[in-house]
């Protein structure tokens, strides 16, 4: 096989992001569309040269065509679960944006399916392929730090005046908690996070949630201020914060938001300084260890190489006979993260994982 061919299932806001590997990598090809409202598709369709007969309405229709061997699925998280397994049924390998499902019995039953049918099944995640984490993670795997004791990550959102224009009706969804599953910040991006956590500390035991809520728009609410902790086996820990504050200003070409992360190590600390946008003038990841600091500035820091090496990755992956990342397995593991913090926020009390 010369070529990976892929097709999508939704051709939102953030499929331009998904997109930009497979227009630029000779391994691989966008072959067909779908999209439930035909003219966004037609207009995707357009810039990605496929010509109308490739661009449909119905995913359906599109699954029936032979020539499919991957479906990028890009729908709001409450069609995940139903669209990867049409794609399955259809002998198509499956790479599902996250998180990968509302509960974890979907995705059990998303990752039998794959398993039973011998199809790979990628949860999209692109955090982990932030180049300033890469470095970090580097680093850290060096030896630079020790051994890991804590992981810190502040996310903050507020506003900015190039910031990505998303249609209302794709912003909606986020805001409906039986659509998106949970709220925007917590349980939508904080999947980002708790994948961070995951891809440096492991699997954590127990999680501890104040979740609390912010008007942004009428009717529309955010999950925050939140804190959420979490426990590591081998007396480690974790936290992530999220605060929305309504006239701060920020620096960005996609969402207005910004993250930071800070890894204590043994015998150092690393701080990942930027994700979504650049709300500090400073280098990307600082290190400092043994009353010394260091800066790392050489490598891209716009939020969409995080897309183009995750893609990047499974292309390698697919034709290397290599598993992706995120595994299905690995998507639940960070899936049962995110739902242990709504439980928690609900109960008022940790929740052991």
């Amino acid at each position: 096989m010369n070529k990976l061919r892929a097709a999508f299932i939704g051709t939102g806001r953030i499929s331009d992001l998904h997109a930009l590997a497979y227009l630029d990598d000779d391994r691989a090809e966008i072959v067909a569309i779908c999209d439930s409202n035909k003219q966004l598709a037609q207009a995707r369709g357009q810039k990605w040269g496929l010509p109308d007969s490739r661009i449909f309405s119905d995913y359906n229709d599109m699954l029936a065509l032979d020539d499919i061997d991957l479906v990028e699925i890009l729908l709001p998280h409450h069609l995940h679960h139903s669209a990867t397994l049409a794609a399955i049924a259809a002998g198509k390998h499956v790479s599902v944006q996250k998180p990968m499902a509302l509960s974890v019995a979907q995705a059990d039953e998303m990752v039998a399916a794959a398993h039973s049918a011998g199809l790979l099944l990628k949860v999209y995640e692109n955090f982990i392929f932030y180049p300033p984490v890469q470095r970090a993670k580097a680093l850290i795997e060096n030896g630079e730090i020790g051994e890991l004791l804590t992981i810190r990550i502040k996310s903050n959102s507020g506003i900015s005046p190039s910031e990505w224009d998303v249609p209302s009706g794709a912003r909606a969804w986020r805001f409906t908690p039986a659509e998106c599953g949970g709220g925007p910040l917590v349980f939508d991006d904080g999947h980002h996070k708790f994948a961070l956590g995951w891809h440096f500390m492991g699997r954590a035991e127990e999680v501890h949630a104040w979740i609390g809520s912010s008007e942004v728009a009428p009717g529309e609410y955010l999950d925050a201020p939140a804190i959420v902790s979490w426990k590591f086996p081998g007396n480690r820990y974790g936290s992530l914060e999220c605060v929305y504050s309504p006239q701060l200003l920020l620096d960005t070409q996609h969402y207005a938001q910004d993250d930071r992360i800070e890894i204590t190590g043994s015998k150092g600390v690393i701080w990942v300084t930027r994700g979504h946008g650049k709300m500090l003038d400073i280098p990307p990841v600082v290190l400092y260890r043994d009353r010394s600091t260091r800066t790392f500035s050489d490598m891209p820091v716009g939020w969409q190489h995080s897309f183009i090496n995750s893609t990047r990755q499974f292309i390698d992956a697919w034709f290397s006979g290599e598993p992706p990342q995120l595994t299905g397995e690995q998507g639940r593991e960070v899936l049962r993260f995110a739902l242990a913090a709504q439980e928690s926020a609900r109960l008022g009390r940790s929740v052991k994982l």
